[in-house]
């Protein structure tokens, strides 16, 4: 069975940093683009970062650029996202997901991980 398993989150002041890693199975890891979204109350589900495996390729949104950092540890089929400098904005419910196209749109993903609290204070 394909598994995306998300850890980290939680509660942090503004300034702060937190990690996120999402570890795979149940799929070729190698094949797949991996990318974090995340969806604040009454907004859309927004693209945060991405990656594709196979080569490395990275996004990020303007909102988290120089902020947020994607990378992949392939032989741990682990996608981590290193968050620093939070912003109450940055507030939202966070996912990872897998895709067999690298894109920032959540349709293009087929698999997706539970969803993990981000709450960043003022």
């Amino acid at each position: 069975d394909v598994q995306l398993q998300a850890f980290g989150g939680g509660l942090v002041q503004a300034g702060g940093p937190l990690r996120f890693s999402c570890a795979a199975s149940g799929f070729t890891f190698d094949d797949y683009a991996i990318g974090w979204f995340r969806q604040a109350p009454g907004k859309e589900r927004e693209g945060v970062a991405c990656i594709s495996v196979s080569d490395g390729r990275e996004y990020s949104a303007d909102s988290v650029k120089g902020r947020f950092t994607i990378s992949s540890d392939n032989a741990k089929n682990t996608v981590y996202l290193q968050m620093n400098s939070l912003k109450p904005e940055d507030t939202a419910v966070y996912y990872c997901a897998a895709g067999q196209y690298y894109s920032d749109y959540p349709r293009a993903y087929d698999y997706w991980g539970q969803e993990t609290q981000v709450t960043v204070s003022s």
